[in-house]
C-alpha cells in the first residue's frame, strides 16, 4: 500500500511541477514575462485547490482504492490532451484540469498510511509517503528541461500522461482500502466534528500554509534562478535542483523516523520552522554574494528543511481527524497549502522581478517565523 501510495502521487507531482521547469525554455528563449510564466506554472496547483476536498470526502465515503485509480485515469487523460497544445491558455487550462485530478493521490493515499500503520510507526510511513512531492519534482527537474529543448514542451507531457495511465492500472489492482475500526469506535468518529473539538487542525493548517511559501518558491524558480543569475548551464542547475529534492525525500523520512522516537509531531515541527528561518536568510545571503558553490550547497539544504514539514503535518491532521474525517481533513489541508502555491508562482515572480532573487529569500524567511507561535504545544490524536 505505501508503495503504491508513494508511485501514485509521485506521478501527479510530476505532472503538477513540470511547467514550473519549463519556465526557463519559456522565460529566457521564447521571451515569456517571468510573472506570466508562474502562473502557467500555478495552473495545476490552482486546479487541485477545487478539488482536494471533494477528493477527501470521496476517499472518506468510498474509500482509497478506486479514489485514487480514478483519479489518476483522468490525470492521464488531461495530461495527454494538453500534449499537443501550443496556446498558452488552452495549455493552462488543460494543466489545472490536470492537477484538478491528480489532487485525489493526495488525499486518498495518506489515509491508507494512517489506516495501515500504527501510532508509533506512522511518522516514518508518512515520512515515505511524503517522500513522493520531492521525488516527482526531481524526476521534473532532471526529465522535462532537456526533453522540452529537444522534442518541444508536448514531450514532457505525454509521458506524464503515460505514467499517469500505467499507475491507475497499478492501484486499480493493486489497492487494498485498511480496514476499518470496529462498529462503536467508527460511531463515535463519525458523530464528532474534529474541527468543533479544539483548535488544533486550524493551527496545523495555518501552519502548513506558511511553510509551503519558501518549499514552492524554491522549487519553482530555483532552477531560473540558478540559470539566469548564477549563470549555471541548464544540465548542472537540473542537477542540483534533482539533487535538493532527493535530500529533501530522505529528509522527511529521518524527521518522521524522529517524531516516532519522540513520541511528538509538532515538537520536530517546531524545529523544522526554527530552521527553515535560519536556512532562507543564509540562502538569501550566498546568494546575494554570488558564491555559486555555497549557493549551491544553500539551496539543497533550503529545499529539505522546506519540504521536511509536510510529512509532520499530514500525520498531525490525519491523527487528530480520525479515520471518518481524515480524507476531508487532509483535502482541507492541502487546499490551504495549494492555495499558497498557487500565489507563489505570479506573486514572487513579480516580487523578484521587482527586488532581485537575494532579498525575496530573505523575506521569505518571515513565513516560518511567523508559523513559530502558531505550532500547537502537544500532539493530539483520534487513537
Amino acid at each position: 500500500m505505501l508503495v503504491l501510495g508513494v508511485a501514485a502521487q509521485t506521478s501527479g507531482t510530476f505532472l503538477v511541477s513540470t511547467p514550473a521547469f519549463l519556465i526557463p525554455l519559456l522565460h529566457l528563449q521564447w521571451g515569456v514575462p517571468l510573472a506570466q510564466a508562474g502562473l502557467l506554472a500555478a495552473a495545476p496547483t490552482l486546479g487541485m485547490v477545487l478539488t482536494l476536498v471533494v477528493w477527501g470526502a470521496l476517499a472518506d465515503r468510498f474509500g482509497e482504492r478506486w479514489v485514487i485509480a480514478g483519479g489518476l485515469a483522468l490525470t492521464a487523460l488531461f495530461a495527454l490532451a494538453a500534449a499537443p497544445v501550443q496556446g498558452l491558455v488552452g495549455l493552462g487550462i488543460l494543466l489545472m484540469l490536470g492537477g484538478a485530478a491528480s489532487a485525489s493521490t493526495n488525499a486518498a493515499s495518506g489515509r491508507i498510511v494512517v489506516g495501515w500503520f500504527p501510532r508509533p510507526r506512522r511518522g516514518l510511513a508518512m515520512g515515505i509517503r511524503q517522500m513522493s512531492q520531492p521525488l516527482g519534482v526531481a524526476l521534473a527537474a532532471v526529465i522535462v528541461p532537456p526533453l522540452a529543448a529537444t522534442f518541444g514542451i508536448g514531450a514532457p507531457l505525454l509521458l506524464a500522461g503515460l505514467a499517469a495511465a500505467i499507475l491507475a492500472a497499478a492501484c486499480a489492482i493493486g489497492i487494498t482500502n485498511p480496514p476499518k475500526p470496529a462498529g462503536t469506535a467508527l460511531t463515535t468518529a463519525r458523530s464528532i466534528a474534529p474541527y468543533s473539538q479544539s483548535s488544533f487542525l486550524l493551527r496545523i493548517h495555518l501552519v502548513s500554509i506558511l511553510l509551503v511559501v519558501p518549499q514552492f518558491t524554491l522549487s519553482t524558480f530555483g532552477l531560473v534562478w540558478l540559470i539566469s543569475a548564477l549563470q549555471w548551464n541548464t544540465a548542472a542547475a537540473g542537477g542540483v535542483i534533482a539533487l535538493s529534492q532527493f535530500v529533501g525525500a530522505i529528509g522527511r523520512i529521518v524527521v518522521g523516523s524522529i517524531s516516532d522516537r519522540l513520541d511528538s509531531r509538532v515538537g520536530v515541527l517546531r524545529w523544522v520552522a526554527f530552521s527553515g528561518v535560519a536556512a532562507m536568510l543564509l540562502l538569501a545571503a550566498a546568494g546575494g554574494l554570488q558564491w555559486d558553490a555555497a549557493a549551491a550547497i544553500m539551496l539543497v539544504i533550503a529545499t529539505t528543511v522546506s519540504v521536511a514539514d509536510n510529512g509532520l503535518a499530514f500525520t498531525s491532521v490525519a491523527e487528530a481527524a480520525g479515520p471518518s474525517w481524515s480524507g476531508r481533513a487532509l483535502g482541507v489541508q492541502n487546499t490551504g497549502q495549494f492555495i499558497a502555491a498557487s500565489a507563489v508562482g505570479p506573486a514572487i515572480g513579480a516580487l523578484i522581478t521587482i527586488i532581485g532573487y537575494p532579498l525575496t529569500f530573505a523575506l521569505l524567511a518571515i513565513a516560518p517565523l511567523a508559523s513559530i507561535g502558531l505550532i500547537p504545544r502537544a500532539d493530539k490524536h483520534w487513537n
